[in-house]
């Protein structure tokens, strides 16, 4: 497999050109379009994704190893297929709508101001992971740990403290009505 480091694609549409199998290695990607892509067999280790359209790519066993996402559109990804081993990444300004992270450890993940409508994280470990002011309309926690998290910030999100794990998690007071929502308590 093709070895390619420290290289820099701007401006690219992969979806009308070929996207290489490689291990990428500190490279960046600005502009990119690799929307529905099937990134099988690709690795991609201490590299950037900035203003790129991603979504709907397939990432069945493709390695994530301290991978960075600014301002990138992200819609229904399903990581819960890529490769666990040393997963790291960092989503900043990201749309995440309908995406899956179905049991995965990612902890200390940072989704920072993104959107993530409808995404799946159950039966993930996100233990200090951050979402500050993230959009989590319609997010789904089910049996999550989400320990040590901080959710300050965050609107729209609902955590049952039930079903999840949320010691040392932290909220801001206009979030009470997330975790306290099944009660059907009013507050304020």
């Amino acid at each position: 497999m093709p070895y390619i480091e420290e290289k820099a694609f701007n401006d690219l549409n992969f979806t009308k050109s070929s996207f290489e199998i490689a291990d990428y290695e500190q490279c960046t990607f600005a502009h990119c379009n690799l929307s529905g892509l099937d990134l099988r067999g690709n690795n991609f280790e201490n590299c950037t994704f900035k203003n790129c359209d991603l979504s709907n790519i397939k990432v069945p066993d493709v390695s994530f190893q301290n991978v960075r996402f600014e301002h990138c559109k992200m819609l229904g990804i399903h990581f819960h297929a890529s490769n666990p081993f040393l997963l790291e990444f960092t989503f900043s300004n990201c749309q995440l709508d309908y995406s899956s992270f179905y049991n995965l450890k990612v902890k200390k993940s940072k989704f920072i101001n993104c959107r993530l409508l409808e995404t799946d994280f159950t039966q993930t470990e996100l233990t200090s992971s951050d979402f500050q002011g993230s959009d989590l309309s319609g997010a789904t926690f089910d049996q999550t740990i989400v320990e040590k998290v901080d959710f300050r910030n965050a609107i729209h999100y609902s955590i049952d403290p039930e079903r999840n794990r949320i010691k040392g998690a932290r909220f801001d007071l206009e979030g009470l009505p997330g975790l306290l929502g099944k009660y059907g308590i009013k507050i304020g």
